[in-house]
């Protein structure tokens, strides 16, 4: 029984993050931009909503601690992927190569600035951070849940309302099959897309912090977020860019990612299998269901290809 309750945590816990954070990238891609810089969006997400908990002065009140870390990893998750939207939508750079470079950047600049500030508060220059989670998390009988698994749920149907049945989430899917034609009916393309980057950027953030704080209270920004922002695009595809799909896929994949958090306390000690081969079964699993699945995925028609009003 003890195996099966840590089970359930920690694919809670990872679901909601792959969740979150697929669906960012479902938001960019369905207006037409490609985002590989949920990778680094997290990082900065992450460092942003656990500065702010050092920071907040003791004796906070766990509601005002939760809402201001959650609008800071937020905050800086839409303020790193607008430079993906500027370079990609108003300069037309290559997509995939701006995300990139915003990766490699976010795990820098997170160290950085985590360093800075143990340098400034503690006098070292340690790349970990130590904060305090328990406003994170509670308890439902013997399982320990954390409060994003709420916030995955509540984004989850959130997304589907906006994203099917508004006027805003048809513009922008029309963004992402044929901007020329959305544009000729007095759609703004340009701001359509930016829409798209900057909620991916909010949902990426959010991941981010989701995935450093509650499940540890200590983080090391050296190790980034451990490749959760790549998971997250194979869980995306393979969800077919939807979001009742992709929170399916993200608790398929959330389940092979949980099995080395449980392997000591379940017969796959018994094994005798290192960890590591734990940790890669999640990325082994969707290479192969890439691999079966890349020719029937219906991904936006115009995703990657740079809108000029111009062309016709």
């Amino acid at each position: 029984m003890t195996g099966l309750v840590l089970l359930i945590k920690y694919a809670l816990l990872y679901g909601s993050v792959l969740l979150l954070v697929a669906m960012g990238g479902m938001w960019s891609e369905h207006s037409g931009v490609i985002n590989i810089a949920l990778e680094g969006i997290m990082t900065i997400g992450a460092v942003a909503g656990a500065l702010a908990l050092c920071l907040l002065p003791e004796g906070t009140s766990a509601g005002v601690v939760i809402l201001a870390s959650v609008f800071f990893a937020c905050t800086a998750g839409i303020v790193y992927s607008s430079l993906l939207a500027f370079a990609s939508i108003n300069l037309k750079a290559d997509q995939t190569i701006g995300g990139t470079a915003l990766n490699l950047m976010g795990t820098a600049l997170a160290l950085v600035l985590v360093k800075n500030f143990n340098l400034t508060h503690s006098g070292g220059q340690s790349p970990k951070l130590t904060y305090d989670n328990s406003p994170f998390i509670f308890k439902i009988g013997e399982v320990t849940v954390n409060v994003f698994v709420l916030i995955a749920l509540v984004l989850l149907i959130v997304s589907y309302y906006l994203m099917y049945k508004t006027r805003f989430g048809l513009r922008l899917r029309a963004c992402g099959e044929h901007p020329q034609a959305a544009a000729s009916v007095g759609i703004n393309v340009y701001r359509m897309r930016w829409a798209g980057v900057l909620i991916s950027g909010l949902l990426g953030g959010l991941g981010g912090f989701a995935y450093v704080v509650p499940s540890v209270s200590i983080w090391n920004f050296e190790q980034g977020v451990a490749g959760m922002g790549f998971l997250s695009l194979a869980v995306m595809i393979f969800g077919q860019w939807h979001p009742v799909r992709i929170a399916l896929c993200a608790l398929f994949f959330a389940l092979f990612k949980s099995l080395a958090d449980i392997a000591d306390s379940t017969f796959l000690g018994s094994l005798n299998l290192a960890k590591e081969i734990y940790r890669m079964m999640p990325f082994i699993f969707s290479l192969i269901v890439l691999a079966f699945t890349s020719k029937r995925s219906k991904a936006p028609k115009a995703e990657g290809i740079p809108y000029d009003k111009g062309m016709r």
